[in-house]
C-alpha cells in the first residue's frame, strides 16, 4: 500500500488505532514504503493528540479511561463546567484544597469563589498553571515525575510531600464511578487517590454520565468513604438510586444552566 502524503498516512495510522488496532512501525513502513524514523515520527504526533499510546517498536490504542490529560481537556466543557460550578458552591473560606489530576477539577478552579483567601495544593500540571493565572489563591505544587497520562505526579516524591499535608476539602478525579466505588486506570494513580483521600476531612467527586457505571482495574474508595458526588441533573433516577444504595453520603446535581 502506497499513500504517498504524510497526513494521509497518519490519518490511516490513526483510523486503525481508533478501531482498537495495535500497530507496528516496521509494518507500517513497509507497507507506506517510507523509512521508520518516518513512521516512528507519525507515532509521536498521535501520542501527542492522544489517539495512541507509545510502546516498543509501534504503538496501541487509547482505551477512553486511560486518554492522556492533554487530549481529556478540550472534551466535553459544557459538561464539566456545570459540575465544577456546582462544586465550588461547596467551598468554604479559608479552606485548603486539593485538586486532583483531571480535566474536570481543572474547570473547577475558574468557578473557585474570588477573594476568600482559599489555598490550592495540586499535583496537576494543568490545574497549577490555572490556578497561578488567578493572584487570589494561594497554590502549592506537588512535585515530582509528571505522568502525561495522569497529566501529573503520582510518584513517591508527590506521596512524601502530600503526607506533610491535611485538607478541608479533597476533589479526587475518577475514571469510573458505579456500585463498587471509585475507581482509578492506572496503579500508581489509585494509589496516590487513596493517600489523598486519608489526608482529606471531606472529599468531593465530580463525576460525568460517561463515567458512571464504568468499569475500573484500580479500586480507589468504596462509595461510603466519599462525602459527596456531584452529578449530571441528566443522570437517571436509577442510577442515583443505585449509588445511594451504595452507600454514597450525599449527591450533588449540577444544573445544566
Amino acid at each position: 500500500m502506497l499513500v504517498d502524503l504524510p497526513n494521509a498516512r497518519r490519518d490511516a495510522i490513526a483510523a486503525r488505532l481508533a478501531d482498537g488496532q495495535p500497530v507496528s512501525a516496521g509494518a507500517l513502513a513497509a507497507e507506506f514504503e517510507v523509512s521508520e524514523d518516518a513512521i516512528r515520527r507519525d507515532l509521536r504526533a498521535l501520542a501527542a493528540e492522544g489517539k495512541c499510546r507509545r510502546v516498543y517498536g509501534g504503538a496501541l490504542p487509547i482505551s477512553p479511561i486511560s486518554a492522556p490529560m492533554a487530549a481529556r481537556i478540550e472534551g466535553d466543557q459544557g459538561h464539566k463546567r456545570a459540575l465544577a460550578r456546582a462544586a465550588a458552591t461547596t467551598i468554604r473560606p479559608g479552606e485548603f484544597l486539593f485538586l486532583d489530576s483531571g480535566s474536570t477539577n481543572l474547570a473547577l478552579v475558574e468557578f473557585l469563589p474570588e477573594d476568600n483567601d482559599l489555598t490550592i495544593a495540586t499535583n496537576s500540571i494543568d490545574i497549577a498553571a490555572a490556578a497561578l493565572r488567578r493572584q487570589d489563591l494561594k497554590l502549592i505544587v506537588l512535585g515530582g515525575e509528571a505522568d502525561p497520562i495522569i497529566g501529573g505526579c503520582v510518584d513517591a516524591v508527590a506521596l512524601q510531600a502530600l503526607v506533610q499535608m491535611r485538607f478541608d476539602r479533597a476533589f479526587i478525579g475518577a475514571c469510573s464511578v458505579s456500585e463498587e466505588g471509585v475507581g482509578a486506570a492506572q496503579l500508581a494513580d489509585a494509589t496516590f487517590k487513596r493517600s489523598v483521600i486519608a489526608r482529606a476531612e471531606r472529599t468531593v467527586v465530580l463525576i460525568a454520565n460517561d463515567k458512571l457505571d464504568r468499569a475500573a482495574p484500580h479500586q480507589v474508595a468504596a462509595l461510603g468513604q466519599i462525602d459527596m458526588l456531584v452529578v449530571e441533573a441528566s443522570a437517571s433516577a436509577a442510577q442515583r438510586a443505585s449509588l445511594d444504595a451504595a452507600g454514597c453520603r450525599a449527591i450533588l446535581v449540577a444544573d445544566p444552566a
